[in-house]
């Protein structure tokens, strides 16, 4: 069996300030409705400097097979942003034990779906654990990811947040 994500869970449907307005499913969400919906990254250094990027499975509906942000996942209706960032990097790369600092949030619009991303930043130096939801991954020099951008190695999210943050 391939692994899917469900298109019936449930993500919260928000304004263009942040607000709570709403719920509809994934497939609502993603099917070009252009509800905004949030998502949580984490970008994940360790103390040499290196970024930590994840591959994006094969099956995932956007993006597949690409590198992208360590953690990226989307907030459950109900749940908090920081409940949300916990669950995915718990899910995603096994961590339990880190320390996030909120670097800022902004409204991601593509021609497909509309997404309030809430985008973290953490250091760690412990072993990582990518799970099944992701092709696994690892720490990249920076020059390495400056080298990369615009080749369609990295998913084109990433190399905009990445260079909008300052990161890279």
């Amino acid at each position: 069996m391939t692994a899917s994500d469900n298109p019936k869970e449930l993500f919260p449907v928000m304004d263009e300030s942040g607000n709570v307005i709403g719920k509809a499913t994934r497939g609502e969400c993603h099917n070009g409705s252009r509800l905004i919906h949030p998502v949580v990254h984490l970008h994940l250094f360790n103390s040499q400097g290196e970024l930590y990027l994840q591959r994006r499975p094969l099956w995932k509906e956007i993006q597949p097979g690409k590198w992208d942000t360590a953690v990226g996942g989307h907030v459950d209706y109900g749940e908090t942003i920081e409940e949300a960032l916990r669950r995915e990097v718990r899910e995603e790369i096994g961590l339990e034990e880190f320390t996030p600092e909120k670097i800022c949030h902004y409204l991601y619009d593509s021609d497909r779906e509309r997404e309030m991303v809430y985008v973290y930043r953490a250091t760690y130096d412990g072993e990582v654990h990518p799970s099944e939801e992701t092709d696994g991954g690892r720490f990249w020099r920076i020059e390495e990811l400056r080298a990369s951008l615009g080749k369609g190695v990295l998913t084109p999210n990433f190399e905009l947040e990445a260079q909008q943050v300052g990161l890279i």
